[in-house]
């Protein structure tokens, strides 16, 4: 127990802060994050306009925003480990005062800023001065030293610029722009990152704070091991199953390992999986946690912002990847189970595995029926009612929540159990399955209010979080009316101190959020006021000597690098502001063009893998301290069984299908989803050494190679068929009326820059919408002119669509690239199919020839 009060403590310290003051302090701070919850819901829902009441802007809210986390940054989080923890010293009060009336400037002094932008008094330049001071110690304090230090790096060189080495040097910013730039505008810590976590991310997070302290975490853990816990490896598959339900709400790889962690480890070590496997496994898990829509570690609602498309195509684009990451680490855990002769848990008595499959499959198909009625049902009273459909669907959320509730309270209720017991036994199925249907309300309700009524995220965020705080004050009462319990109304009180405590945690997982997205916004600003991103197009280009996989590797390890040691959202913000842009003009330079989304995606994915590599793997050190395993063993061992993860973004910036973009028809969708699980499946084989039975280094070596195929099939095919045929650019308002909505014309174009340097790159022109070909093409933000020598680019849209895919003014528009004909690139999948046949019927007769592997092999 001693290990589990430290990993709890651990946890405490990353993402609610090491300190637990007591008296007056603690109701401060308390009281102090009830307000920010309260605040954001009243940011987020439509009472302001409603009332016509306390109406705040973008950027008042970002400044409040921000005011608040820093205040509770210095009150939650001690300056060094050996500070107290009990109470708050008077230096710290006096920095988080400080810290807050510097955060809030810009909603005190509104007014007076707004009559004279880029003219800054005294007192702009001490509280700008102070306050990026003030940040860039909460940063250290709460986030970690590694963005502090690129942080105070870049302000670094935006003065330094002039006595920088050639190669990076740039003119330099005086301390008038510096403060305008990064404190008393939108375009330094108070941009779009920190817009975004004001808008959008607070309300996610708590969403899944609330539903944390509902049940439903225990609810997904325990129906994981209910359905799987009797498989070879079952407390590891349940534990990647339960990771993969924690993960879509939870936006902390850290908590995501900790809050299943406590429970799978001690079981997969009971089991029979090494400390540093079993710690390893949970680590790869809760990792992947982060890419799984809908949350995706609160990177999905910038990656919308910053791609500029829909909060729900972000969440379409991710699914695929994550979901067959999921399954590929899944098969990775049986086989490990079937290397090492692992079983699983004992079955209860009574049960039988016809009666569990039929579970499942009526489960699944349960929750297919559930999505059609979600979608078509209730877009059908959209439809049919108007406005008022949202009365309809409320009324018949309240029906389905009571006689949910009813079910419940038939059933017993769910308890957390000792891992370390004697004997465990296996929750029962159907009991479990019944135990917390209603936690899925909400959800259901978020997903109608997303995909039917077209909400923002933050106001369909709202009316879910307004839900569950219904579902947290009335569970109780009701399942204890059921149940005929005396006085049930007595249970409310329950239910409201679970109401703030959740609105106290959801606060306080949100504070590195806010201090990562505003310290990131130094970055972002840096790069904008200094040209930094051209300077790393340079830097990589010349390293890479224009090789595009090199290029791409490169990216990718820069990526790893600046993600240690960083929380997913600013690790996001940093990558992409500093790496994406080079995969898109680097990329365009040597003939790649792929869709905005699938370069953020790629550097995303490569950031996120520092939270489980060596050195600074927080999610690997949490887990060893669990399974009381070697820390750097078991972050080796959670990398190498995520390299899953890590060919995926190589995979998905050549072949956009794993995107699930340019998918032309539902059997399209179906081949593409069949074969990228099981070409990750087929991938989990040849790196783990096992396939049906043990494999040799050449089969290894050709289920790789298989792999590839499966995932790249145009690869082959485009050394015997040319991919594209090039029309002149005369064309290019006939072909842009002709092309499909949402699609693209892949455009050579070519120029001088303003720099002097000769390009000639191919980039995606994004047609959205329908009309004319020149109306499309407006629409995109570019202007073209046709001249007797061709068609050259007059304008481009500052942060249009266009000027994002690269177009640049004064360019001149070579040729359009349209797809050449040639054989479906599907047809590569058969000599595939037929080599891993082969590998198939090898392995199946040395099976058969070696009976010490049949019993290690058997079972599910």
């Amino acid at each position: 127990m001693t290990k589990e009060v430290d990993v709890r403590d651990l946890v405490a310290a990353a993402d609610l802060g090491g300190r637990k003051p007591v008296g007056a302090a603690r109701l401060i701070l308390a009281g102090t994050c009830l307000l920010w919850s309260l605040l954001q819901l009243w940011y987020a829902s439509p009472f302001p306009f409603t009332f016509g009441v306390f109406i705040l802007n973008d950027t008042e809210m970002r400044a409040l925003h921000l005011a608040l986390g820093l205040f509770t940054a210095y009150l939650a989080y001690p300056f060094a480990k050996s500070s107290p923890r009990t109470h708050i010293p008077a230096q710290d009060w006096i920095l988080a005062l400080a810290a807050a009336f510097c955060g809030a400037y810009l909603f005190l002094f509104y007014r007076e800023l707004s009559t004279r932008p880029g003219q800054p008094t005294q007192l702009d330049f001490v509280t700008a001065i102070i306050g990026m001071l003030l940040l860039l110690e909460a940063t250290r304090r709460v986030v970690g030293p590694p963005l502090a230090i690129i942080a105070a790096l870049m302000l670094g060189y935006a003065f330094a610029g002039p006595h920088m080495p050639d190669v990076i040097a740039h003119k330099g910013v005086s301390l008038s722009k510096a403060v305008s730039h990064y404190w008393l505008t939108t375009e330094g810590v108070y941009g779009v990152a920190i817009g975004v976590s004001a808008s959008y991310i607070f309300l996610f997070v708590l969403f899944g704070a609330l539903l944390e302290k509902a049940g439903a975490g225990n609810y997904f853990i325990k129906v994981a091991f209910a359905f799987l816990g009797h498989m070879r490896g079952g407390p590891a598959k349940a534990a990647v199953v339960s990771s993969g339900m924690m993960g879509m709400i939870s936006g902390s790889s850290v908590a995501n390992v900790v809050t299943c962690g406590t429970f799978t480890i001690p079981l997969m070590k009971r089991v029979g999986y090494t400390p540093e496997k079993a710690g390893a496994i949970e680590v790869a898990a809760g990792v992947d946690g982060q890419i799984m829509p809908p949350v995706m570690g609160a990177a999905a609602f910038l990656m919308a912002e910053y791609v500029g498309v829909s909060y729900a195509e972000i969440c379409k684009n991710a699914a695929l990847p994550a979901v067959i990451s999921y399954i590929a680490l899944f098969y990775i855990v049986h086989l490990e189970a079937c290397k090492a002769g692992i079983h699983g848990l004992p079955r209860r008595p009574g049960t039988s595995s016809l009666g569990r499959l039929a579970g499942v499959l009526m489960t699944l198909c349960a929750l297919v029926i559930l999505s059609n009625i979600v979608y078509y049902g209730l877009g059908w009273i959209k439809d049919v009612a108007g406005g008022g459909a949202i009365w309809i669907v409320l009324a018949l959320i309240a029906a389905a929540y009571v006689a949910l509730v009813r079910i419940v309270a038939a059933e017993p209720d769910l308890t957390i159990d000792d891992p370390n017991a004697d004997v465990i036994e296996l929750p029962a199925l159907k009991e479990t399955l019944l135990s917390g249907l209603h936690y899925l309300l909400p959800v259901v309700l978020l997903i109608w209010v997303l995909m039917v009524e077209h909400l923002s995220p933050g106001l369909s965020a709202f009316y879910a979080t307004a839900l569950l705080i219904a579902i947290l004050l009335t569970q109780r009462p009701l399942v204890a009316w059921f149940r005929k319990h005396p006085a049930p109304l007595s249970h409310l009180r329950q239910g409201w101190d679970d109401l703030i405590d959740g609105l106290g945690n959801g606060a306080r997982n949100m504070i590195g959020i806010a201090i990562a997205t505003a310290a990131a916004g130094i970055v972002v600003g840096t790069v904008s006021i200094t040209g930094l991103g051209l300077v790393m197009t340079d830097l990589v280009e010349t390293i890479s000597a224009g090789n595009l996989i090199l290029m791409l590797a490169l990216v990718a390890v820069i990526c790893l690098i600046l993600g240690m040691g960083m929380p997913t959202t600013a690790s996001y913000i940093v990558v992409s502001t500093l790496m994406a842009p080079v995969v898109v003009e680097l990329g365009s330079q040597s003939g790649l063009v792929v869709p905005l989304v699938a370069v953020h995606m790629f550097v995303f994915y490569f950031g996120l893998m520092a939270d489980v590599t060596p050195p600074v793997g927080l999610a690997s050190f949490a887990a060893a301290a669990i399974s009381r395993g070697d820390f750097i063993k078991t972050g080796l061992t959670a990398f190498w069984y995520s390299i899953r993860t890590g060919i995926l973004p190589f995979m998905f910036i050549f072949n956009t299908e794993l995107l699930l973009i340019g998918i032309r028809s539902f059997p399209h969708m179906v081949l593409t989803v069949v074969v990228s699980i099981a070409a990750m499946l087929v991938f989990a084989a040849g790196t783990q050494g096992w396939f049906i039975t043990r494999s040799r280094w050449y089969e290894s070596a050709v289920l790789l190679l298989i792999t590839f195929t499966l995932l790249r099939p145009d690869f082959f095919l485009d050394y015997a068929y040319a991919k594209y045929e090039l029309v002149p650019p005369q064309k290019l308002i006939e072909l842009a009326t002709a092309a499909p909505a949402g699609s693209g014309l892949r455009v050579r174009i070519e120029g001088t820059t303003i720099e002097g340097k000769s390009l000639h790159k191919t980039v995606l022109l994004p047609l959205a919408g329908d009309g004319t070909g020149a109306q499309r093409i407006a629409k995109s933000g570019l202007t073209l002119m046709t001249l007797p020598a061709g068609v050259q680019i007059a304008a481009v849209g500052l942060n249009s669509p266009a000027d994002k895919a690269g177009f640049e003014q004064g360019f001149n528009v070579t040729g359009i690239e349209t797809e050449a004909p040639r054989p479906a690139q599907e047809w590569v999948f058969i000599p595939a199919l037929l080599v891993l046949g082969v590998i198939m019927w090898l392995q199946r007769r040395r099976f058969a020839a070696e009976p010490a592997p049949r019993i290690a092999a058997q079972g599910g």
